[in-house]
């Protein structure tokens, strides 16, 4: 009989267990960094002097927890590239957050064949704006505004930012000093999901609790382990608020033949190319809007699905972290998948001694009960499935203080089987099929006015002191 526990595992992955552990021994390293540094600066500064602000880093005023030290460079010297298709509805406010915190001649938007006031709104807002010559997917949009912008040229970093994402005021003081480490090519934003959209229906209040749910699991217990500099190797930098050095992006091919979206390649190009390492630090907050109707929640799904075995297919294995990383991934992401499939259907031939007395007279039916409950008990899949389930539910509505998880804790499961099954119908995809790239976006609501909530703050490799380039 299969314990729960081990149920639990091959249902929710040890990669949490693995990747969680190395966030928490993260967290111990820059918190035992961050109080010798306090110490040997109190032993050096002269008691008179102690919170004059005399010293760099003397006072915690300014100072940006989750960052990695003084930044290289300011904001004036980011280039933001925006890539929209369709974006009417929201590229304004996404302009307005980002031009309060970098010039607005350092912010370029591409319009990828819109049909819409996209480019006009674009132009209205102040900044550098494009079209493309046809509609040629994100990718191919991206890598032509950076050539004919000479982005590479002008700015040692740039932030590639979706058309549906505001960046949180703190975004670039938590961003910008991880790449005082040279090591360090390419930053990854920080996602949470647009709460507060008005009209939105009781299923699409669901789908975007999920996805936050999504988030905050792989964020905190994932990408934190993941990013430590130490044990670098993560599968993704998200392209709706991620930065790069500039000095990488001609060795990364950024739009090959065949994908259908580009950050997942552009992650592995980083790593199998050997160009650097990847900086995460849950400060730099971004919020984007994320699906609210159940038909635009699948085609997105089976996006991002599709884009992952895409991209496993482009690349070989390598002998080195990234690729074992990958692999561990991978296989969990099938054997996960397959089970959370099968889950109702075991669930069934458990309950049947129940719903039909007969069962173990039935021809067919009664050897499939014998042969599942010979594994598994309906006692295993509640501890191994549902309460564990339940349980990162209500972990992630503490973490963030949102009761509205709990709400919707019942409900998570279900979503969690439907994306499940979207992976599992795209694996064959990437193999059969070829992809232009060419995009459709979500549909999308007008964001609320209230302003972005700042991330709790948790300390990146290298203590910060209270200089900032934003």
């Amino acid at each position: 009989m299969i314990p729960w526990w081990l149920v639990a595992v091959l249902i929710f992955g040890a990669n949490f267990v693995l990747w969680g552990s190395m966030g928490l021994l993260r967290r111990i390293s820059t918190s035992c960094a961050a109080f010798y540094d306090r110490v040997t600066r109190r032993i050096r500064t002269p008691f008179s002097l102690r919170g004059s602000g005399c010293f760099p880093g003397d006072t915690d005023v300014g100072r940006t927890r989750g960052a990695g030290g003084d930044p290289p460079f300011g904001t004036d010297r980011v280039a933001v590239l925006m890539a929209a298709h369709n974006e009417e509805l929201v590229i304004t406010d996404s302009l307005e957050s980002v031009t309060e915190l970098v010039p607005r001649a350092n912010v370029y938007v591409v319009s990828d064949g819109s049909t819409d006031r996209t480019v006009e709104l674009a132009e209205q807002a102040g900044v550098n704006v494009i079209s493309t010559w046809s509609n040629v997917g994100k990718a191919g949009a991206l890598q032509q505004a950076i050539e004919r912008f000479h982005l590479v040229e002008h700015y040692p970093a740039v932030l590639l930012l979706d058309a549906d994402t505001r960046l949180d005021s703190n975004y670039f003081r938590a961003a910008l000093p991880l790449f005082g480490d040279p090591r360090v090519a390419a930053v990854a934003g920080f996602v949470r999901t647009d709460w507060d959209r008005s009209g939105l229906s009781p299923l699409g209040r669901l789908l975007v609790c999920h996805r936050q749910r999504i988030y905050a699991l792989s964020q905190y217990l994932l990408k934190f382990g993941q990013t430590w500099l130490r044990c670098n190797a993560t599968h993704i930098v998200p392209g709706f608020a991620s930065m790069y050095r500039t000095e990488v992006l001609p060795h990364i091919e950024m739009n090959p033949p065949g994908l259908v979206i580009e950050d997942f390649n552009m992650t592995f190009e980083v790593y199998q190319k050997r160009l650097g390492k990847v900086g995460f630090t849950p400060a730099a907050v971004a919020v984007t809007q994320d699906p609210d109707n159940l038909r635009d929640y699948v085609r997105q799904t089976k996006r991002w699905a599709l884009g992952l075995w895409q991209t496993v297919r482009r690349h070989r294995p390598r002998t080195n972290l990234f690729t074992c990383m990958l692999l561990l991934l991978l296989t969990e992401l099938l054997t996960s998948s397959l089970l959370m499939i099968a889950l109702p259907l075991v669930l069934l031939l458990l309950l049947l001694p129940l719903l039909l007395p007969g069962t173990p007279e039935l021809v067919v039916l009664g050897p499939l009960h014998e042969a599942v409950s010979g594994y598994v008990s309906l006692f295993s899949l509640l501890l191994g499935v549902v309460v564990v389930d339940l349980s990162l539910t209500l972990l992630v509505a503490l973490a963030l203080r949102k009761p509205r998880f709990l709400v919707f804790g019942a409900f998570f499961l279900f979503l969690r089987i439907l994306d499940a099954a979207l992976s599992l119908y795209t694996l064959p995809l990437a193999w059969l099929t070829r992809s232009t790239g060419r995009w459709r976006s979500p549909g999308r609501r007008a964001p609320a006015p209230s302003p972005v909530e700042p991330s709790p703050s948790v300390e990146a490799d290298v203590p910060t002191s209270s200089g900032s380039g934003a």
